[in-house]
């Protein structure tokens, strides 16, 4: 190899170049940590905003937003607390805009609201603490799916799935809520820490869990050019309807055969469950009433069915209530006592009763919130497939 002096005129051009890049580059400001989970389970919560005139602190451990103050770098800061032990999703409020917090990179996945994670560890490790203990697997799939469009999903596999090549496993289907996407169940919820969790205590038995996104009607618009729907004005109107049929449809005649067909799966409705949160949580019970010989399990978190719908569509539910009751292996219902629909889902759970339709629930304190999900997805884990 033959080595070439460098010339001044080499020189000159590479300083220049530097000097360019060094001018182009924003000027850097203080590093920010936020937020910062002290000892004593208070919280700091910082926001770099100089030229902002008032910063607030949102968030579902607080009962109102809170003002932060401004040190002489611009940086706004609070302190609250001491917090209960969970995962809560936060934003702060700049001259009345909602913002996530840049210097945090875990967030909320959702279509409309922006929010940040906060992470309150406990002093002896909640279910969806990550332990040392084995971990299964989280991956991202694309299907095919309704009208010539692409699917997505989020998919666990349990700890030992890529070695036990001859087993097969049971799946549970969970649908999250309204205007959350298939990642909410994964970083908020966080299903695969819960059911690494259990499985490495013995308390569930491992399976697959398959978290798809449950606004088909957005994602049909988004690929094909349209406009994104509204949000639903009512869960019991005929769009309302419309939509989880669209999402009945694609789980039953699409992602199910892709999944039973690429994973080693129990295919038969006596492995297979489907639960869901809110929106999601009528999708289950709207998908699993109308396919019965799909599923043996059905777990409905802070959400219902009207006695007007399942005297329209569901009679076969409990017109024989010994044969649902046969067919069905468990039938759970939960909601927060101050959840918004707490009304409404205990009489849903009062209208099965009457007709002697078994079922399982779970009334806890709080709202519709996913830290009452995390609670609901861990307890009926431990149930299925059992």
């Amino acid at each position: 190899m033959i080595k070439k002096p460098i010339t001044a005129s080499v020189l000159f051009f590479a300083m220049l170049c530097i000097a360019i890049v060094g001018i182009a580059q924003p000027p850097r400001g203080p590093f920010i940590v936020s937020p910062q989970v002290n000892a004593d389970k208070t919280v700091t919560f910082r926001y770099l905003a100089p030229t902002a005139k008032e910063v607030k602190l949102s968030g579902q451990f607080l009962k109102a937003a809170v003002v932060m103050a401004k040190d002489t770098q611009g940086i706004w800061s609070v302190t609250t607390g001491p917090v209960p032990p969970d995962i809560y999703p936060y934003s702060f409020q700049v001259d009345g805009i909602n913002v996530m917090d840049p210097a945090n990179v875990a967030f909320f996945p959702n279509e409309r609201f922006k929010a940040s994670l906060v992470d309150v560890p406990a002093d002896t490790p909640l279910v969806h603490a990550m332990t040392n203990v084995p971990h299964g697997a989280v991956t991202y799939e694309y299907y095919p799916s309704v009208e010539g469009t692409t699917g997505t999903a989020v998919i666990y596999t349990p700890p030992g799935y890529d070695k036990n090549r001859k087993e097969n496993y049971p799946v549970f289907y969970l649908i999250s809520g309204t205007t959350d996407t298939e990642e909410t169940f994964f970083k908020v919820g966080r299903t695969n820490l819960i059911m690494d969790n259990l499985i490495a205590a013995g308390k569930a038995k491992p399976m697959i869990v398959v978290m798809p996104y449950g606004n088909i009607a957005a994602r049909i618009a988004e690929q094909t050019g349209g406009s994104k729907p509204a949000d639903l004005i009512s869960r019991e109107g005929a769009d309302a309807m419309n939509r989880a049929k669209a999402f009945e449809t694609d789980l039953v005649t699409r992602l199910i055969p892709f999944v039973d067909n690429k994973y080693r799966t129990i295919d038969n409705r006596d492995n297979r469950a489907i639960g869901g949160f809110s929106r999601g949580g009528g999708q289950t019970l709207r998908t699993a009433f109308g396919n019965m010989d799909k599923f043996s399990w059905i777990c409905c978190y802070s959400a219902y069915l009207s006695t007007p719908e399942m005297e329209s569509n569901f009679k076969h539910i409990y017109e024989d209530p010994a044969k649902t009751n046969q067919q069905l292996k468990m039938l759970w219902v939960s909601v927060g006592n101050e959840d918004f629909l707490y009304k409404q889902t205990v009489e849903f759970l009062d209208f099965l009763k009457a007709k002697n339709v078994q079922y399982k629930s779970m009334i806890t304190g709080g709202g519709h919130t996913w830290m009452n999900v995390k609670n609901y997805v861990a307890s009926t884990a431990v149930l299925l497939f059992q």
